[in-house]
């Protein structure tokens, strides 16, 4: 038996915030590696401020530096409510080598930012960067009180920084492992610049979406810039969406692709649960079977309270008996989904998905017992 063969045995029983500790620990030496080249660089060499990543111009000010361009992705990941900007920089003559349109290769140089403000008032911006040697850097910066500066968070994170606007007033630095639970069981490590993602063609009813700004990059942004080359021609032709048989669909998968489908997918590095909830580009009628085949009707390994014997991840409409509604409402340590990142439910998210799952797919006769 393999090590995903015993990852998998354990998911079924085991705690889920310990499930991704351990799917760290046991996939570290598969997913350490990549075509032959490290993912993850040490942490020695990281920044040790955020200014020294070069988010920043010269002086003390905060106006961005020359190059830096700002970017949304139109499917946010739930982050408890918190305000979010997001950027990106591209080393002069780079381009990302998108001829896979759902893989794409992203060049040594590249770096990018993600901040998180509650109340107005920054905590936290962390820092995705891929080296001349093609590993790839992760850092948390904790904003000081004063705002000035932010400073490298510890190895270990900070389980509870007080935050005003937060949930209970506190929030949650994620740890090293915590980054490459996330990051490291996709694809690809970067998580929101992507085809889908960045598609001028964004969903009306994706949750959480804030209105982009006139000097946002998108996809075609890319392109024009010359900083993502080899798209295949049909991707720029047809916008990139979600397939679904209905808006509501369309908006409900793309929510599970942008806040499940990094773990749960069909990639080398996906946490070995038969589900897969992660959108392709470049087949996406065959991704939206893959989601339903795995999701609607489908047999899950967790096992609610209650006289279910086998309870379906999603039991068609009747969301209040779907183990994914009932996981996404949960933060009980033991039931939550994802479980990592929040403290409190997605409450338009979860409103989406039940919709979803109570109005837009076949019932069968009989509602589960």
């Amino acid at each position: 038996m393999n090590v995903r063969h015993i990852l998998a045995d354990t998911m079924c029983r085991c705690q889920p915030v310990r499930c991704a500790l351990l799917a760290v620990a046991l996939l570290q030496p598969l997913i350490s590696t990549r075509a032959g080249e490290p993912v993850l660089a040490p942490a020695e060499s990281l920044p040790r401020t955020l200014r020294e990543t070069g988010l920043y111009g010269p002086g003390g000010g905060r106006e961005l530096a020359p190059g830096i361009v700002p970017f949304s992705p139109q499917y946010p990941l739930w982050s408890d409510g918190a305000d979010k900007r997001r950027w990106l920089s591209m080393p002069e003559g780079a381009f990302i080598d998108a001829r896979n349109p759902d893989e794409w290769e992203f060049p040594p140089g590249i770096r990018l930012w993600k901040e998180f403000a509650h109340d107005g008032r920054r905590v936290e911006t962390r820092y995705i960067a891929r080296r001349g040697d093609g590993s790839w850097q992760f850092a948390a910066y904790v904003w000081n009180a004063d705002g000035s500066d932010a400073v490298l968070a510890p190895d270990r994170g900070i389980a509870a920084l007080p935050a005003l606007g937060a949930p209970g007033g506190r929030y949650a630095i994620p740890s090293r492992n915590d980054c490459l639970a996330c990051h490291g069981s996709g694809a690809v490590p970067v998580l929101g610049v992507s085809a889908l993602q960045l598609s001028p063609d964004r969903d009306p009813l994706a949750p959480h979406i804030a209105p982009g700004g006139t000097d946002e990059i998108d996809l075609r942004a890319l392109v024009t810039r010359g900083w993502l080359r080899n798209l295949p021609p049909l991707v720029l032709e047809r916008a990139p969406r979600v397939a679904g048989s209905s808006p509501v669909e369309r908006a409900a998968l793309g929510y599970l692709h942008a806040n499940c489908g990094n773990c749960h997918n069909a990639s080398a590095a996906r946490v070995p649960v038969r589900l897969n909830l992660a959108q392709s580009v470049a087949d996406p009628g065959g991704s939206r079977a893959a989601a339903l085949r795995t999701t609607v009707q489908a047999a899950s390994r967790y096992q609610p309270p209650g006289p279910q014997e086998y309870p379906s991840v999603v039991a068609a409409g009747h969301a209040e008996a779907s183990v994914l509604a009932l996981r996404m409402a949960s933060r009980d340590p033991q039931v939550q989904m994802p479980p990592l990142g929040t403290r409190i439910p997605d409450v338009q998210g979860l409103a989406l998905v039940r919709r979803w799952i109570d109005h837009h797919l076949s019932q069968p006769k009989e509602p589960p017992p």
